[in-house]
């Protein structure tokens, strides 16, 4: 069987870096190109000099169509407009998408939802293990402790864009499946001023930025007299980026759908 061919979006940037090596320690697969924005000052350069390994012959294009074309994956871990854009070029052309990009908008996701018609989609706001079994952690707590309050508390790099991350509204869902309820009627995501007390069943999220931040995140769940405290520590960006080639690797072959890393990992249910 041969190796499955994977295009990195946005493969000069941190996490395309680390998907570039990700997908060189990773048996079964192998980069066959490598996207960046128009005008990028490194288009043309080797990713795979760019990642810190030697030149894998794979040089930074900024036309998306004739690497998908030649593709059976690509991983995307961009911008909402990139990622929507590339789904539908990924429907387009029948191959895997995995998306990590965060910071959707309503609109985005139903252009997604469209485009997973025709294309396997794996989507989630983090593509690690601990991460996924920790969601699946919280969903049992917070169905279990029905009157305890929940926060969610998360911290990133100072270059980080979007609030609160992917990864905490990925828990704030879990948190909102576990009490039956919905996110969207439940999330508090700002707190200032005189807000007078704490509604009940609220989910509350709090957004720290700073330094060189990998990815913390925890999930408080606070009743009378006891807390519980569920927490996760990405020490290195190498966790996602395994994660989402397991996932390119997972949905060859797989009914076309939007999916996420639960589903690659078996945890869904």
């Amino acid at each position: 069987m041969s190796d499955i061919r994977i295009v990195v979006a946005g493969a000069s940037g941190r996490m395309g870096r680390a998907l570039v090596r990700a997908i060189a320690e990773t048996p079964g697969c192998v980069l066959c190109g490598a996207l960046e924005a128009k005008g990028h000052p490194q288009l043309g350069e080797d990713a795979g000099r760019l990642a810190g390994l030697g030149p894998v012959s794979v040089a930074l294009s900024d036309d998306p169509l004739p690497l998908i074309a030649a593709a059976e994956a690509i991983v995307d871990f961009t911008l909402p407009a990139v990622s929507v854009e590339l789904a539908a070029l990924a429907a387009q052309a029948r191959i895997v998408h995995v998306i990590g990009t965060t910071g959707f908008s309503a609109g985005d996701e139903k252009k997604i939802h469209a485009a997973a018609r025709h294309a396997v989609i794996v989507k989630s706001g983090n593509m690690s293990l601990g991460v996924a079994l920790l969601a699946s952690l919280v969903k049992q707590a917070a169905r279990a402790l029905l009157d305890f309050d929940v926060e969610v508390l998360e911290m990133h790099h100072r270059h980080k864009i979007d609030a609160p991350s992917g990864t905490a509204l990925l828990l704030g869902e879990a948190a909102a499946e576990g009490r039956g309820v919905t996110l969207d009627e439940r999330a508090v995501r700002a707190r200032d001023g005189q807000t007078g007390a704490r509604g009940d069943g609220q989910i509350g999220f709090a957004s720290l930025r700073g330094g060189t931040v990998v990815g913390e995140h925890q999930v408080i769940l606070a009743g009378l007299h006891e807390r519980l405290v569920l927490s996760h520590v990405a020490e290195d960006r190498i966790i996602f980026a395994r994660g989402a080639v397991a996932a390119a690797l997972w949905g060859q072959g797989r009914k076309p759908g939007l999916y996420a890393i639960a589903d690659v990992l078996g945890l869904v249910g």
